[in-house]
């Protein structure tokens, strides 16, 4: 789960992290209003949304008056920002933050994150902060600095201390960035982050350590424990159909193609969207249906794929372990009376790849089913190969 840059900066407060004053604004007068109370003589109105590169993309301005602030917070909300991480499709920009200006000396790069390999929590600092740290990473890794921290005693004071040396911060501001990362890392691990990130963490000319900028993302399995995280969703912020496939305990990723596939488990389900694009074919979803499907799950399974007609056509890929192959065929039956005005048709074709626990009678089902276009395939392989096929065939014909 993510949340925006000013709702992250409140929380690293509690942390004894420093940020610069700010306030959230829905409308030009807030902004306004934010921008009287602050009274600084260089304000920032900063665009709100999931997704970095905002200043390339014209979403942070620095203004020197309140007309400005007028004028740029009316420029700002309802327009669509294009970042590297929105896609070209973009996002609309709903809220704003309203911040203090702050005279900086240097910018820098911090984060906390977790490293798969090692299974630990990393530190990561860079002297090139405020750039995209990918580009860092791939054109000069060596200016990536990194703390891998024991679980059993958590970050240690002497790690900080050889991070902020590392980074060549200012004898003046080294204690500040020593209990500024501190601070982070309660962050992290009292949240259940699964990044913490500023970029840029500043020091100011008067030798202040600030976090200019502010990322936080949480584990979603652990959100049970945080409500007060939970509150602050933006529901315009994510994904429609992520968002009901969650409601509905559905793992689904939209992946933006036109071949919906529906699997149960993790890893078929990746090694079905991989197959999928090794027959030419562009996966339109990531969908683990899970192990305790019933009908109905998997008829809303259907909803979710075929909403919006970004589906034209779907892989269903089961391999029946906990799951039975009759309840996933009873499903996809079910979802023919869901989907379609006359109960009995699939709006696009429907390749069904069926193994494991009552596969038999899963494809009964199926075959004496009054549901049309659905197929059958014998093999994984054959059933992505057909869709594929028939996608790229309607497309064609179109």
């Amino acid at each position: 789960m993510n949340i925006h840059e000013y709702q992250s900066k409140a929380i690293l407060k509690q942390y004894g992290v420093a940020v610069p004053e700010g306030y959230p604004a829905f409308s030009a007068r807030e902004a306004v209003a934010a921008a009287e109370r602050l009274g600084s003589d260089v304000t920032v109105v900063k665009a709100q949304i999931h997704a970095g590169g905002r200043g390339k993309a014209g979403g942070v301005k620095i203004a020197h008056n309140l007309t400005e602030v007028e004028s740029y917070a009316q420029e700002l909300l309802g327009k669509t920002l294009v970042t590297k991480q929105t896609g070209p499709e973009g996002k609309e920009v709903h809220r704003l933050l309203i911040e203090a200006g702050a005279q900086i000396k240097h910018e820098y790069y911090l984060s906390f994150v977790l490293d798969r390999q090692s299974g630990r929590v990393v530190m990561m600092g860079s002297e090139e902060g405020g750039m995209d740290i990918e580009t860092v990473a791939a054109t000069t890794p060596e200016k990536i600095l990194k703390e891998v921290i024991d679980p059993a005693v958590g970050l240690q004071p002497f790690q900080c201390s050889r991070m902020a040396y590392g980074l060549h911060l200012p004898q003046a501001a080294i204690r500040k960035a020593e209990r500024f990362m501190l601070g982070l890392y309660a962050c992290f691990t009292d949240k259940d982050c699964s990044l913490a990130e500023t970029n840029p963490f500043v020091v100011t000319a008067d030798d202040e350590v600030l976090a200019l900028d502010a990322k936080l993302n949480f584990d979603d399995s652990a959100l049970f424990r945080h409500p007060d995280i939970e509150m602050l969703r933006d529901a315009n912020e994510e994904n429609a159909k992520e968002r009901e496939a969650a409601q509905a305990g559905l793992n689904y990723v939209d992946l933006g193609g036109d071949v919906a596939c529906m699997v149960n488990g993790a890893g078929l389900a990746m090694a079905t969207v991989d197959i999928i694009k090794y027959f030419g074919g562009d996966p339109a979803n990531f969908l683990d249906v899970g192990g305790d499907s019933t009908p109905e799950k998997i008829a809303k399974a259907f909803r979710i794929m075929l909403a919006g007609n970004q589906a034209k056509g779907i892989f269903v890929n089961i391999f029946g372990g906990i799951n039975r192959c009759d309840l996933v065929a009873e499903g996809i039956v079910e979802a023919a009376k869901m989907v379609s005005a006359d109960g009995h048709s699939l709006p696009v074709p429907v390749v069904v790849r069926l193994e494991g626990t009552n596969v038999e009678r899963g494809r009964e089902i199926l075959e004496h089913a009054d549901v049309e276009n659905v197929i059958m395939a014998p093999t994984m392989e054959g059933g992505a190969e057909a869709i594929v096929r028939m996608v790229k065939e309607a497309q064609v014909a179109a």
